[in-house]
């Protein structure tokens, strides 16, 4: 599985993907998962970045809840007639119904999490429903003590006992198209992505991994997509506060030989 996925791979493009956190209707960013702050207009975001060169964006309503459902559909609906990228929308998706709901208001993909853990069934009913490419399963995982990733659920907030790989394992065998995966260690820290956790699932799952939390230089992207073998770096400080600009960092990419869309 391995090599297929490393032939696979090897023929497509390392992906630059913005992410707006979504608060209230704005673009927030925190550190660790706290200390949140204002980054700007979601809209105007999403379509700079569409031009910027940007692959994919990625939407996340971080304190969704089902009252606000109807507010997020048309918050999705305003960026999707902005951007001519693929287009990942989650929060609060906890049903078929919910999904269905941003699809037609523009998002390409769904990413689910909390839901997913608590109803595994849950992914296997939108693969069904909707194919496996468009089922991106979102964990937040935090390094322990004892040197082990466990799942986080409701934003980083309530600790699992399940290990992140193991939680992988089984999503993906339900359906589950892509993984993104967020380090709580390494979130807003800009001190560079966490490596060995992302270069274990990529090497053992055969879905694209996105890596998220801690990209901060360009330098950083480099490693996560050698050492680290992800598909996808996916940021969100550096490009909301023009640390660095896309088209910068995938020319930076292109010169130390990864393939990436310029």
């Amino acid at each position: 599985m391995e090599e297929n996925k490393q032939h696979f791979a090897s023929s497509l493009a390392k992906r630059i993907i913005p992410c707006l956190d979504i608060r209230d209707g704005r673009t927030v960013k925190g550190v660790n998962f706290e200390n949140i702050r204002d980054a700007g207009d979601p809209v105007e975001l999403g379509a700079f970045y569409a031009e910027q060169g940007a692959d994919e964006l990625v939407f996340l309503d971080i304190t969704a809840t089902v009252e606000k459902r109807k507010t997020l559909s048309e918050l999705v609906n305003r960026i999707a007639r902005n951007i001519n990228i693929p287009f990942t929308v989650g929060g609060g998706v906890g049903s078929v119904e919910d999904a269905s709901l941003l699809l037609k208001n523009g998002a390409d993909k769904v990413s689910i999490n909390t839901a997913a853990y608590k109803n595994p069934p849950l992914i296997n009913n939108l693969a069904k429903e909707f194919g496996s490419q468009f089922v991106v399963l979102a964990i937040d995982t935090k390094q322990e003590e004892d040197g082990e990733w466990y799942v986080y659920l409701n934003g980083g907030r309530v600790k699992t006992e399940t290990k992140c790989l193991d939680w992988a394992k089984k999503a993906v065998a339900s359906g589950a198209g892509e993984i993104l995966l967020t380090s709580m260690n390494h979130d807003g820290t800009k001190q560079g992505f966490a490596l060995d956790i992302t270069r274990l699932l990529s090497e053992t799952l055969p879905v694209p991994i996105i890596a998220s939390g801690g990209g901060g230089t360009m330098p950083h992207f480099v490693d996560v997509f050698t050492q680290g073998k992800a598909d996808a770096a996916l940021a969100a400080s550096i490009f909301h506060f023009k640390e660095i600009a896309i088209p910068d960092l995938k020319g930076y990419l292109k010169e130390k030989g990864i393939h990436v869309r310029v």
